[in-house]
């Protein structure tokens, strides 16, 4: 990471903060996109960053998020697409707008993230791109649109891929577990007494390091309490033919 230039986004607080304070130490210069302006410009002054206020569900946001970036640093070298939001709705409780709203951030942000970072990582020939999803994505959650959404981002890193490799491009996915952050925080308790362990930020932060600096594309990995960040191998089903 030293000297390399990171975007990412909701980047103020939970796992975005703390992959950019690791960052910051490993000698990289980080961009914070993020809705929390307060947050976002104090963690900004902390680790002598740059904050952008975005809303990754407007995609002129991403796209001035990405030219903030190469203005400040002449470059852009790895994209963090962290930001999301638990479901707004079930079933039980659905309406159009609600479910609208956990698409809006958890894959059009990630959708409109990529889009527009793709000019200057192909301009430079090079780029590296996270992805977070979830466990939730790799199997389910009572959290029902959430885990439609990072099931959707596991299949766009895995699909992305091949399109982005001729430009050098990297795309991956990381699936955390429970992870301790403040969406978190009203059901920790209540989560730990289940017997539940949740993993600290920091450790899913170097997750996101070694996804950046690994020289795969469309894998994805998973990282959880107590256990190393690992890549799920793919299956692959054939399509039928004569």
């Amino acid at each position: 990471m030293t000297g390399a230039v990171t975007l990412i986004t909701g980047g103020a607080s939970g796992i975005g903060a703390a992959t950019a304070r690791r960052f910051h130490r490993a000698g990289g210069r980080v961009v914070i996109a993020d809705r929390d302006t307060a947050a976002g410009e104090a963690l900004a002054t902390e680790i002598g960053g740059l904050f952008v206020p975005a809303d990754v569900g407007d995609p002129e946001d991403n796209t001035h998020a990405v030219n903030a970036t190469v203005e400040a640093f002449g470059r852009l070298d790895n994209v963090v697409l962290n930001a999301g939001v638990p479901g707004r709705c079930g079933l039980h409780d659905f309406t159009v707008e609600a479910y609208r709203d956990t698409l809006r951030t958890n894959l059009d942000g990630v959708v409109y993230g990529l889009h527009a970072c793709l000019t200057p990582l192909r301009r430079q020939g090079h780029g590296s791109i996270a992805v977070m999803a979830s466990i939730a994505g790799l199997s389910g959650s009572p959290d029902l649109f959430y885990a439609t959404s990072k099931h959707a981002l596991v299949g766009l890193a895995r699909s992305a891929a091949p399109a982005l490799a001729a430009a050098g491009i990297r795309i991956n996915a990381l699936c955390p577990g429970l992870v301790d952050t403040p969406a978190l925080a009203p059901h920790r308790r209540a989560l730990r007494d289940r017997g539940l362990r949740l993993a600290d930020p920091d450790a899913v932060a170097a997750a996101v390091e070694a996804v950046l600096a690994d020289p795969g594309t469309g894998q994805v990995w998973t990282v959880q309490a107590g256990q190393p960040a690992a890549v799920v191998p793919a299956t692959e089903v054939p399509l039928a033919a004569d």
